[in-house]
């Protein structure tokens, strides 16, 4: 059992205003009608993180979602109606936030292939013996990019050379790991990420965002086709022939709130630098804290060291316990510190 900090973050206040002028204004993002300014802010806000992820692809989108869970869902479910050639099969590793797991039982898939991990990571060799086995099958790689325990980073290079080998389909859920694409200096961890056809991307983690700032960005807008859905009182026909935008295509919820604004008004208070720089000092500062609890005698570091702004410890005395006895004293320490903001998770 080790010590972790809870990915959610405090939100800026100036995402704070833009969410309180948001509920004033309680625009509902599901006609263009409802929400004429809010929707525009939303095409351009994420027309921006689309580009972000996918800075090389043609014609990207991205969507506004709930958080990582409902991309996640989005995902696999794009993923499903681009498969051909019987039930998509998918493949991910150990580490994959449960939200994979439970979007292939939602929509009916099989249950996923999971495959072993090394300090935290899909292990190249066992996926692509994972691929080979099930040969014949559409699949779709689901990668990491920020795991939920450990903050680790799956080697998306050379995952996407193996999905690409074995003519796979790529997700990457990197909905704690994302914002560090606003920082040049710590962009290149997510090398790869723009092989992925489609990318989780939470800024209400390390993003500085209210609850909920969720994206779903795709290497092809053209993918989002099979969300569409005509409703005469929410996208007629004539409204849409006229060039009014089509809102209900945009997501699998009808009722949403508009809060690609909150994203909005931070790039623009911020803009790309000083987002970047915040989760520069983020990481930066969790780094000075592993090296602390490192050099403390009475503490232990996690092997394999940070990962992204996650810091895991426990009680160099517990490792001389046994395992029962050693989990209580590191209990009895969650409790203490529990009451400074820091959780705990089991490793």
């Amino acid at each position: 059992m080790y010590k972790r900090q809870h990915l959610h973050c405090p939100p800026l206040a100036v995402a704070v205003a833009a969410e309180l002028a948001g509920a004033a204004l309680n625009p509902s993002m599901d006609s263009w009608d409802q929400a004429p300014a809010a929707g525009v802010i939303e095409e351009l806000t994420t027309a921006a993180l689309a580009r972000l992820v996918h800075p090389q692809a043609p014609a990207p989108d991205a969507l506004i979602t709930s958080g990582g869970t409902e991309s996640n869902l989005v995902a696999l479910l794009l993923a499903r109606e681009r498969a051909a050639g019987g039930p998509l099969r998918v493949v991910t590793g150990t580490n994959a936030h449960h939200s994979v797991h439970r979007a292939a039982w939602m929509l009916g898939l099989p249950a996923p292939t999971v495959v072993a991990c090394h300090e935290g990571r899909i292990d190249p060799a066992a996926l692509d013996r994972a691929l080979t086995g099930l040969a014949g099958s559409p699949l779709l790689v689901v990668a990491t990019a920020g795991t939920t325990d450990e903050g680790r980073i799956d080697p998306l290079p050379e995952i996407a050379r193996i999905a690409e080998r074995h003519t796979a389909q790529l997700h990457v859920d990197a909905a704690y790991g994302g914002p560090l694409l606003f920082s040049e200096r710590l962009a290149p961890q997510l090398a790869g990420l723009e092989h992925a056809a489609t990318v989780t991307f939470d800024l209400h983690k390390l993003g500085w965002q209210p609850v909920a700032a969720g994206v779903l960005a795709v290497a092809d807008a053209a993918m989002l086709a099979p969300l569409s859905l005509r409703a005469d009182y929410l996208n007629a026909d004539d409204d849409t022939e006229a060039g009014l935008p089509d809102l209900l295509g945009r997501s699998i919820r009808t009722t949403r709130r508009p809060d690609a604004l909150k994203m909005a008004v931070t790039f623009r208070a911020l803009g790309r630098r000083g987002l970047g720089k915040l989760v520069e000092h983020c990481v930066r500062t969790a780094e000075e804290f592993g090296r602390a609890v490192e050099a403390h005698p009475r503490l232990r570091l996690r092997p394999g060291g940070i990962g992204i702004s996650t810091v895991l410890f426990r009680p160099a005395v517990a490792d001389a316990l046994p395992d029962e006895a050693g989990d209580a004293v590191v209990a009895a320490v969650r409790r203490i510190l529990l009451a400074e903001a820091v959780s705990y998770t089991h490793l």
